[in-house]
């Protein structure tokens, strides 16, 4: 086995080890010393195991006291970025998720959705609800609405796989930017038949206006998250 391979066996292992409890949150991963005798390979091995391994989200480096354990039943959406859901589980290393989905139609907008969508009253879009479950929970509800003029064809394959794979892949739509609203509001009965909620009546909404490189709004997505499974990072630097 190279060492290239090695590593990547090792990360494997360990994130396992990490996601079924085996290291639990807020706990001290063996040292860099220990973890090359238990793998029987070198500390430059078990270095870059660990860096991807905070490169996924799994662990934190503290200098001085080793490698941190994170809670990984939250996952963690970045705030500022704009990246799709696939995009996000590749990141994360994560293969135990899957998408649900419940409507694919073709819709008149109302005046809400018009005035979300900054368009006019009547105007054709998709309306397009999914679930997402993660180790075997429905814990994100997505309702997204895209302008017809902009995605004249969607279809159930699509909505399960990557819409945004296929708008920029196959449609070539320049996918440039988007406004985010974060509140929390009381469940829906939408909610409640759609997520699996346990004892929580509320829910964590993101909202998202997605604008094309010409500043054309294109897409509104209300993302309704499970209050316990998730948190919401950003990286924030002082202007000097």
């Amino acid at each position: 086995m190279t060492k290239n391979n090695k590593y990547k066996q090792i990360f494997e292992d360990l994130s396992e080890k990490i996601q079924n409890g085996t290291y639990t949150a807020n706990t001290i991963l063996p040292s860099e010393n220990e973890l090359s005798v238990m793998y029987t390979t070198s500390r430059e091995t078990i270095r870059k195991a660990l860096t991807l391994l905070a490169q996924k989200g799994f662990i934190q480096k503290l200098r001085g006291k080793g490698s941190l354990v994170l809670d990984v039943s939250r996952m963690s959406f970045p705030i500022s970025g704009l990246v799709s859901f696939k995009e996000l589980q590749n990141s994360m290393g994560r293969d135990n998720i899957q998408t649900f989905v419940y409507d694919l139609s073709l819709i008149r907008t109302d005046e809400q959705l018009s005035s979300q969508l900054e368009t006019s009253l009547n105007t054709e879009a998709w309306q397009i609800i999914r679930s997402r479950q993660i180790q075997g929970e429905r814990i994100i509800l997505d309702k997204s609405y895209f302008l017809k003029e902009q995605v004249p064809f969607l279809t159930k394959e699509i909505c399960e796989n990557s819409i945004y794979e296929y708008l920029e892949g196959e449609l070539k739509l320049p996918i440039d930017f988007a406004k985010k609203e974060i509140v929390v509001e009381e469940c829906t009965d939408e909610d409640r038949e759609y997520l699996d909620l346990k004892e929580y009546d509320h829910v964590v909404v993101v909202k998202n206006y997605v604008h094309l490189k010409d500043a054309t709004l294109f897409e509104y997505t209300e993302s309704r998250h499970r209050l316990d499974m998730f948190r919401f990072v950003d990286f924030a630097r002082r202007k000097h």
